[in-house]
């Protein structure tokens, strides 16, 4: 994860990066640190003991952090808490989910699970665009191109076009054995899920 897309707030990165990142998420073999002082205790080992930093980061002053680790403050507001659950995930278990990613772009490929409205091109005719709910497997391949794209710390709208082509290979023309030429772009996501 990029450390733009660490700065970036949940709410702000849009669905196909959140979904990727509670993907990873999902593949942590010990629960993340819950509590305040923990997450603060955690994020300043991962930025070498630099309150500064961590404040930075953060968005909050240095003392506080320094309140926090010292366990005299525990219960933060709510921006503070969403910025320290989300920095706490995003630096949880590295290698387990360097692993989950390795795999995934290697060799099981990822699952996708979207509610979106899919519009089609294609040479002859097509059905008319609607929402649907798809459901499928996207190649090792597809998988590597997205799992880089978001790690160079791209957009949302950057990633809508290659989780588009990765579901019309797999979903509408069925590992090209079908629907020859058939183009899928997805738009108005209502939800989208990834497993690894």
């Amino acid at each position: 994860m990029s450390d733009h897309e660490r700065q970036q707030p949940a709410s702000r990165r849009g669905k196909v990066l959140e979904a990727l990142a509670r993907a990873e998420r999902e593949v942590f073999t010990r629960p993340a640190p819950k509590s305040a002082k923990a997450q603060m205790k955690f994020l300043l080992t991962r930025t070498k003991d630099s309150a500064k930093d961590l404040a930075a980061r953060l968005g909050t002053s240095r003392r506080t952090v320094e309140r926090y680790r010292a366990g005299k403050l525990t219960k933060p507001q709510k921006r503070l808490q969403a910025a320290l659950v989300e920095a706490t995930e995003s630096e949880w278990q590295p290698q387990v989910r360097a692993k989950a990613r390795e795999q995934a772009a290697t060799s099981s490929g990822m699952m996708v699970h979207v509610v979106a409205y899919f519009g089609f091109t294609a040479s002859g005719s097509s059905d008319d665009g609607r929402e649907r709910h798809v459901t499928t497997a996207i190649s090792p391949t597809y998988a590597a191109q997205i799992l880089q794209l978001q790690e160079d710390g791209a957009t949302e709208e950057d990633l809508h076009p290659i989780v588009a082509e990765a579901i019309t290979e797999s979903y509408f023309t069925d590992w090209g054995t079908r629907c020859h030429g058939l183009v899928a772009d997805f738009t108005h996501v209502q939800s989208i899920e990834f497993e690894f």
